[in-house]
């Protein structure tokens, strides 16, 4: 039977979900196809605004964390930017390019249906992206998506239809990961207060500190956010009343004071042409195939280089924080965590603590662990993650929302931004690297070109068989493939964007550049 026509509220060509850094720079390269941006909050920033700590900083140096088009008023590398730092260089980015005029605040997308076929018809056909055939054109003529919008606080709901639905909603925020206990061993047996990261950083300064002022406070994870905790925590419990901090801690990993190794500049390790030669990539031929294992032996020397430093230079044997993987791991899984500078003189006074645990439960006054200890807590902090994934799967439509993350747990996206069998829809900041606004910028870029038709995409067949290579470089490379990070090889999957675009792929001015000079945003501006 057929089906109605649909009618929509409101119809155009490209949509945006969500206005942090990867939808504000789809916004401002596809502006000249006037997109429509939905922004669940009343502003943008993502979990810039949304998942910051007062102490909250910026990973990389400000220099590698820019877009193109717009550098910092104030190249300055010797500090990292604070999370307003980047709320307003990213507000300053999009007044200047009059990218907020897309962006529909408080409007939050609570249905994704796919109506391909251009006759309003809801349906689930694959055949429309799988096969032999070629990924269909982006902008057809026709409605592929149609998005209901909630608008607040109204409640109305609005029906939206485009041909390209570009998904910003990221992979950190809105979801938290929550541990999971066996029966009786959980929060409800344990008397203070639990928090995760998502709920605290929605305190202001005071709330935060009168909530870990002389209590006793129990951070669970060992990344960068609880890092930043542990810090906050005992800088509010400085004086005799103050109480310690104690980080529990199942996996380690590596943590850097600052981005210089034995008086070198780090990038000359990981992120020049040079050095990135050293590690497998996809499509990389013959004679790099039969190099690579030739090559282990540096890249291993590389290694503990770094890790050579970083025992010497911090106090991770005396407190038993130096990891049993190598630091490579964690560079190629873009976990490595910058340090704020008083965090091991805190330890050094006592207020923090660690202990290591595989497995630990709730008991009325704090936490047990596996070696039968306990610890007792006034409050337990938990920077245990999010569950980006369930976020976007949880969005999307059967059968879409079903293939979105393969049986390894990753997102198999072609260039990083979109899944060969989903057709008309991009994924914008879902893959990792040293500089992530780097990475949606240029992606974003390759996307624009691509809905215009400046270039075609390569069969589904060989985009599968381009993500499921990277796939498994990646877990070659780190037993933490599952962040989908392209550290370790950024510089040629940037290229082999580049030559899809028609862009040359070497773009500094001479070879020695090209070789020992790190890549930035600002080598990849606008080709005439």
């Amino acid at each position: 039977m057929a089906c109605e026509q649909i009618s929509y509220r409101k119809s155009t060509r490209v949509g945006i979900i969500g206005a942090g850094i990867s939808g504000i720079a789809a916004a401002k390269q596809l502006s000249h196809r006037n997109p429509i941006v939905f922004e669940a909050t009343d502003s943008i920033g993502g979990v810039w605004k949304h998942c910051s700590f007062a102490s909250t900083k910026l990973q990389t140096p400000r220099c590698d964390f820019e877009f193109s088009d717009y550098p910092w008023p104030q190249r300055d590398n010797s500090t990292f930017p604070s999370y307003l730092d980047i709320l307003h260089y990213l507000y300053a980015y999009a007044t200047h390019f009059d990218v907020l005029k897309f962006v529909r605040f408080n409007s939050r997308v609570v249905e994704i249906r796919y109506i391909g076929g251009g006759d309003g018809r809801e349906t689930t056909n694959l055949d429309v992206a799988a096969g032999p055939g070629e990924f269909g054109p982006l902008l057809s003529g026709h409605p592929v998506w149609e998005v209901a919008v909630e608008t607040h606080p109204s409640k109305t709901v609005e029906r939206y239809g485009f041909e390209l639905l570009v998904v910003c909603i990221g992979k950190y925020g809105d979801i938290p990961k929550m541990p999971v206990f066996p029966p009786n061993k959980g929060q409800e047996v344990y008397g203070g207060k639990v928090m995760h990261t998502l709920d605290y950083s929605k305190l202001d300064k005071e709330a935060a500190r009168e909530l870990l002022k002389g209590k006793k406070v129990a951070v669970v994870g060992y990344k960068k956010s609880a890092i930043d905790l542990a810090t906050e925590c005992a800088q509010a419990n400085q004086g005799a009343d103050g109480q310690p901090c104690t980080m529990v801690i199942r996996t380690l990993h590596w943590t850097v004071p600052a981005y210089w190794i034995w008086g070198l500049p780090f990038f000359l390790f990981y992120s020049t042409r040079s050095s990135q030669f050293l590690h497998q990539r996809p499509n990389q031929g013959l004679l790099r195939n039969l190099l690579c294992p030739l090559l282990s032996p540096v890249r291993k020397a590389v290694s503990k280089f770094i890790e050579s430093y970083l025992v010497w230079k911090l106090p991770l044997v005396k407190y038993g924080l130096k990891p049993d993987h190598p630091f490579e791991e964690d560079y190629a899984s873009c976990q490595m965590a910058i340090l704020p500078e008083n965090f091991f003189s805190e330890a050094d006074k006592g207020k923090i603590m660690f202990k290591k645990t595989p497995r630990w439960w709730f008991w009325n006054e704090g936490l047990e662990f596996e070696d039968n200890t306990k610890l007792e807590a006034d409050v337990v902090l938990l920077a245990t993650g999010f569950e980006g994934k369930k976020k976007i799967q949880d969005l999307l439509p059967q059968p879409f929302s079903s293939l979105i993350v393969d049986s390894s747990g990753i997102m198999p996206l072609y260039r990083g931004t979109i899944h060969p069998l989903i057709p008309n829809m991009a994924f914008v900041g879902y893959i990792e690297s040293v500089s992530n606004l780097q990475t949606a910028e240029l992606r974003c870029k390759w996307l624009s070109r691509l809905a215009d038709g400046l270039f075609k995409l390569p069969s589904i067949e060989k985009m599968l068989d381009q993500t499921i290579e990277e796939i498994e470089i990646m877990k070659k490379t780190t037993r933490f493939y599952k962040r989908h990070c392209i550290s370790t090889f950024s510089i040629n999957h940037s290229d082999e964007i580049c030559e899809e675009m028609g862009w040359k792929c070497w773009r500094k001015n001479n070879w020695v550049l090209e070789a020992f000079a790190p890549y930035s945003s600002q080598d990849y501006g606008e080709e005439d």
